[in-house]
């Protein structure tokens, strides 16, 4: 693990929480979506959140 301070970490940590409760919104938007569109737009947005995410992630290896 990278040497991160504590505020640094703290960060990370209020970012990936973050991105986390994006992709679970977006996703049930997604299911809850009559209109194709939007509920592909929402997928789509789910999977940039997911992204973003796995990028924050890569910070703590």
């Amino acid at each position: 693990m990278p040497n991160l301070t504590q505020k640094e970490l703290t960060a990370l940590e209020e970012a990936l929480g973050a991105e986390q409760l994006l992709v679970k919104k977006f996703r049930t938007y997604a299911q809850q979506a009559q209109d194709p569109q939007i509920r592909d737009s929402a997928e789509q947005m789910a999977g940039r959140h997911k992204q973003h995410y796995d990028t924050l992630m890569g910070y703590l290896y």
